[in-house]
């Protein structure tokens, strides 16, 4: 599992592209594809998810829909016209970060004899 600070760094990014690839989900929806498309090294709690999912709310990004089910209520998340842009913006920076570290980790490794 990766650390708290990797994840907490990418959450924006990770539930922005969630909601961009699958439409309206569910916060426990979200924390379980996290869970199985990361073969378990990214588990979000719900501590993280849920405070993220409001800012994400008052900035615009993200509107709800509350479901009932039978007696249990639902609420959906899902991606405003402005937070499928935001989500596009995070995953080119996320990329582009990748690769300035991909970059960084290779010159240091070339640097130092390090087999790449």
């Amino acid at each position: 599992m990766y650390s708290s600070e990797l994840i907490k760094g990418t959450l924006k990014t990770i539930i922005l592209h969630l909601l961009k690839e699958n439409g309206k989900m569910y916060g426990y929806e979200m924390t379980q594809m996290v869970k199985a498309l990361s073969q378990e090294k990214i588990q979000i709690t719900e501590g993280a998810l849920y405070p993220m999912l409001h800012a994400l709310e008052a900035l615009g990004d993200v509107t709800t829909e509350t479901v009932y089910i039978g007696k249990r209520v639902r609420k959906y998340y899902s991606l405003t016209p402005q937070g499928k842009t935001t989500s596009s913006e995070k995953m080119k920076e996320l990329t582009a970060f990748l690769e300035t570290m991909g970059n960084l980790i290779k010159k240091q490794n070339n640097a130092h004899g390090y087999a790449t």
